[in-house]
């Protein structure tokens, strides 16, 4: 999705950000980093693509910028108290070093979920580290309190104009190396890389547009823009963990509100798509938040030419755990592999024939579970090189009689589907009625056992597939017989659980493939 922002026109509260950000002082610990020109990109998208490496940073992120800038500006006596943030692991890197370079006692609370890698980081710099909570804003909380209760300094990721200001250095720099840009393309989770970089650029340079982009299952920003004001989500997805933030910052949404053109959101599948082209250009390996921009530029240049773009790369603290899952999804972001649910006579030959019509097409998955003695459904993954061949392939189909759905987006078929096995349940009657969920959940040691405890007894699980997605968050589908005369009973139980459900019934692969 691709949503404009009318600006203000005025710069009420961006004004100020120019005096804060060429007064900054990162550069104690911060490298002012590269532009990189995407040569595997710029042929592919045919525009000239550009990144900005804030990968290269000490700590592979540019919130080295924003921590430091805030704590340096700390009064003495703060500073002898010393300071507490709270993070998923880049912000706590940023507070981590700036306290260790400035001899100042520092406490950290990370919530479980953040990847191991970003802990034992921050320990590295002689922080004290809390994990509590499955989300930043979890993490928040316990932070603010112990604040309060020890007289400490909180420092905030990303709402304080000196943590925006912090950021801001990066926008200079793009200007002061690259001021012929046409767009520039900037991640957003609270929004103060968003604020810092376009309140300079946008007084500075204001023929050069600003674009935020965000994962579709964490984008407040965008919900701030359509209600124009802030709102918190009920639930953001945890895999790009950089990113996971309920509440667009209050600082951050006023000066975004007067300079940011636009923001566009991706999915999981483009942002692994862009993890890998960043690896190609570059030998990087990106985290999912630092590869952000680079989908939302991917998105935006699909239906142009010519022109200069250039993305944040903004963080390289992968969890290698994830790598596989990255790997996999980034096929489809690429859209360069199909998921078919093709039915088949239940005959000697039916393979053979189905087989002939891919041609030489790569198939990636072929699964099959004998279920009726008339017709099966196959679930078929075809990889080829570009949408034609895909066409091709279905207008094959077609002339060859088969019936098939594509189950390319459908995330029941690429969570669980393809990774299961077994077959249609034998037994379906009006009275056991069996219902399907998915639902998501901060992984960590115990949480299935926790999970199944809280679910409780009262009803029959009869489909149970989990999934963990590199060790950060679990994926579980659920079967469940309901028995029950009235059909909110479940509802109102499954709402009482400390998880999201959604119910997936009517999901074409469970019907094909499972019910």
């Amino acid at each position: 999705m691709r949503l404009k922002i009318k600006k203000s026109g005025s710069y009420k509260f961006s004004k100020k950000y120019l005096d804060l950000i060429a007064k900054s002082k990162v550069y104690d610990v911060a490298e002012k980093t590269p532009i990189s020109f995407a040569a595997n990109l710029s042929g592919k998208l045919k525009n000239d693509i550009y990144l900005k490496r804030e990968d290269m940073q000490p700590i592979f992120s540019f919130k080295i910028r924003g921590a430091y800038n805030k704590i340096v500006n700390l009064t003495t006596q703060q500073k002898q108290r010393g300071v507490i943030a709270a993070s998923a692991g880049n912000h706590a890197q940023g507070v981590a070093n700036a306290c260790k370079k400035l001899k100042i006692p520092c406490y950290i609370v990370m919530p479980v979920t953040a990847p191991e890698i970003k802990v034992k980081s921050v320990k590295r710099f002689g922080s004290k580290v809390l994990l509590h909570g499955d989300s930043f804003d979890q993490a928040v909380k316990k932070a603010k309190q112990m604040a309060k209760e020890q007289k400490l300094e909180f420092i905030e990721a990303f709402d304080d104009p000196l943590t925006i200001a912090g950021q801001g250095t990066i926008g200079k720099e793009i200007l002061d190396e690259q001021n012929n840009l046409d767009v520039i393309f900037v991640p957003v989770g609270g929004g103060g890389l968003l604020a810092g970089i376009s309140a300079w650029v946008a007084q500075t340079k204001k023929d050069i547009k600003i674009y935020g982009v965000e994962v579709e299952d964490s984008a407040c920003l965008v919900e701030a823009i359509k209600a124009d004001k802030r709102v918190r989500l009920r639930e953001v997805g945890l895999f790009a963990d950089g990113v996971a933030v309920e509440l667009i910052g209050k600082n951050n949404f006023d000066v975004i509100r007067e300079c940011v053109d636009g923001v566009i959101t991706v999915s999981i599948d483009e942002l692994c798509a862009a993890v890998k082209d960043i690896f190609e250009d570059t030998r990087v390996l990106s985290e999912p938040a630092g590869a952000l921009a680079l989908a939302g530029l991917k998105k935006y240049a699909s239906k142009i030419s010519n022109k200069r773009l250039l993305a944040v790369s903004s963080g390289a603290n992968v969890n290698f755990e994830r790598l596989s899952y990255i790997v996999e999804r980034s096929v489809v972001g690429e859209n360069r592999e199909k998921l078919f649910s093709i039915k088949i006579p239940e005959q000697p030959g039916s393979f053979l024939k189905l087989c002939k019509v891919f041609g030489r097409a790569q198939i990636t998955e072929f699964n099959y579970r004998f279920s009726s003695k008339e017709d099966a459904n196959v679930l078929v993954g075809i990889k080829t090189e570009n949408e034609n061949a895909f066409k091709k392939i279905k207008t094959m189909l077609t002339k060859s009689n088969f019936k098939f759905s594509d189950l390319t987006r459908n995330q029941i078929s690429n969570d669980h589907l393809r990774h299961m096995v077994g077959g249609h349940k034998s037994t379906i009657s009006e009275k056991d009625s069996e219902r399907l969920f998915r639902c998501q959940f901060p992984d960590r040691p115990g949480a299935l056992m926790g999970f199944l405890k809280n679910f409780g007894s009262k009803w029959n699980i009869s489909l149970f597939h989990y999934r963990n997605l590199g060790a950060a968050f679990a994926n579980v589908l659920i079967g469940i017989e309901d028995k029950s005369k009235s059909v909110s009973a479940l509802e109102k139980h499954l709402k009482s659980l400390d998880y999201s459900f959604i119910e997936e019934t009517d999901n074409k692969a469970y019907i094909d493939f499972l019910r």
